[in-house]
């Protein structure tokens, strides 16, 4: 029979992989070991850990604020065994590695982490701004943020939020031009286009049900998504822009959005970091902060 300390060790592993056969590969036991154990604490815990079918396990809310609390037990626990080489604060020190969007990167990225490097004033950060998945190996990687999809085997990834995408303008173009009923008639409006860094091509407007949009002569025409943002908040252009860009403005009433009902699936905010050895305290803590804050819509506007 598995003791405390080890069934929160498997949950541990169990919480940071996508499903328990990954966990029992990085522990070197049988999956049913795994899902004994998960079961196991969850009895004694009078609480479910994991939402969990025949194709896919999920961690509920719950077991989310249960692995924060169990991760630093186990810290703590493991501290023990470290004798004099290193004291709690040296163990957060060092270099960490970060990779974000642009856009999330300096609106977002730094605010969040600016009361860690301030407790933690050994910590480095390396920021790294990307529109596209980093190379995490090349670039010394130990933590990403990712809009969109993220099926890489390599990295541990965890969905954070919703990235809605909305149509908006200011309400003094709309005004103007008359809010357009359909995308025939937004295909007639003065129009923002945003370029692929990686291979120069528009990005295309997407809605629901699968028709995509690409406007024939953009009024407003630009590789940043921040530079998009204003043209549009200064009346030059409709455009369609995540939920994290537009929102405050939407609230605010600088703009306006058309087009709501056509509006695309969301898109996803992913935190992503390396499979291979282990976590350290740094990166691990690191990592359950930008969780915590993307995934607070207080935080991080979400639409």
């Amino acid at each position: 029979m598995l003791n405390r300390m080890e069934m929160i060790r498997i949950f541990c592993s169990a919480a940071d992989c996508s499903n328990f056969r990954e966990a029992a590969t990085r522990l070197g036991v049988s999956p049913q070991a795994v899902t004994r154990a998960i079961k196991a604490l969850e009895e004694e815990l009078g609480e479910i850990l994991f939402h969990r079918n025949t194709r896919q396990v999920h961690i509920t809310a719950f077991g989310e604020a249960y692995a924060v609390r169990a991760r630093q037990k186990l810290e703590d626990f493991d501290a023990l065994f470290r004798g004099h080489r290193a004291d709690a604060e040296s163990a957060i020190a060092g270099r960490i590695g970060i990779t974000a969007p642009q856009a999330i990167g300096k609106r977002f990225l730094v605010a969040f982490l600016q009361p860690l490097l301030k407790q933690h004033p050994q910590l480095v950060l390396n920021l790294r701004l990307e529109d596209e998945i980093t190379d995490a190996v090349e670039a010394q990687i130990d933590i990403g943020i990712h809009v969109g999809f993220l099926r890489d085997s390599r990295y541990v990834a965890r969905a954070l939020a919703p990235v809605p995408l909305q149509v908006v303008a200011t309400p003094e173009l709309i005004a103007a031009s008359g809010a357009p009923r359909d995308l025939d008639e937004l295909q007639q409006r003065p129009l923002s286009v945003l370029i692929d860094r990686k291979n120069g091509r528009p990005w295309p407007w997407t809605f629901a049900h699968g028709p995509s949009l690409h406007p024939p002569a953009p009024a407003f025409v630009c590789d940043d998504p921040e530079a998009e943002l204003e043209a549009v908040l200064a009346g030059l252009a409709y455009g369609q822009l995540p939920a994290y860009l537009a929102q405050p403005y939407l609230q605010s009433g600088h703009l306006q959005a058309v087009l709501t009902e056509q509006a695309p699936d969301p898109w996803q905010l992913f935190i992503y970091r390396p499979q291979q050895g282990p976590v350290p305290p740094r990166v691990r803590l690191v990592f359950d902060h930008l969780r915590a804050c993307f995934s607070d819509p207080a935080q991080f506007p979400q639409g």
